[in-house]
């Protein structure tokens, strides 16, 4: 559930319907018309992600359980609780892992910049 009031938004991750990503599961908070910011997604890695690269958005990883990998650009970089990651646009990425992360997309997460090769 997300309440908009006048100067911000409000977002319960855990009252929000996970949807299918190339990662797994994901809730999306702030995924409405009116916000081009930024969006923050809680995502249920299950497997190995999907590799796929976005052509606007800037991405930040917080790895918040488990332990794999984040594979930017063909090289492995070892992931844990706590690690961060900035993707900026055109970096072919995915998780490798069974993880639970944060993920803030900015500007606003647009599934029409999610490219596959």
């Amino acid at each position: 559930m997300t309440t908009a009031t006048k100067n911000y938004l409000f977002a319960q991750l855990n009252d929000i319907k996970a949807v299918r990503c190339p990662c797994g599961w994901t809730k999306r908070a702030f995924a409405q018309p009116d916000n081009q910011v930024a969006t923050i997604h809680y995502v249920d890695i299950q497997e190995d992600a999907r590799t796929h690269y976005h052509k606007k958005l800037t991405e930040i990883y917080l790895i918040l359980e488990g332990e794999g990998f984040m594979e930017l650009d063909g090289e492995m970089i070892p992931v844990k609780p706590m690690s961060t990651v900035l993707i900026k646009p055109g970096c072919r990425h995915r998780a490798i892992g069974k993880l639970k992360i944060v993920n803030i997309p900015v500007p606003a997460f647009d599934p029409h910049d999610e490219h596959f090769d």
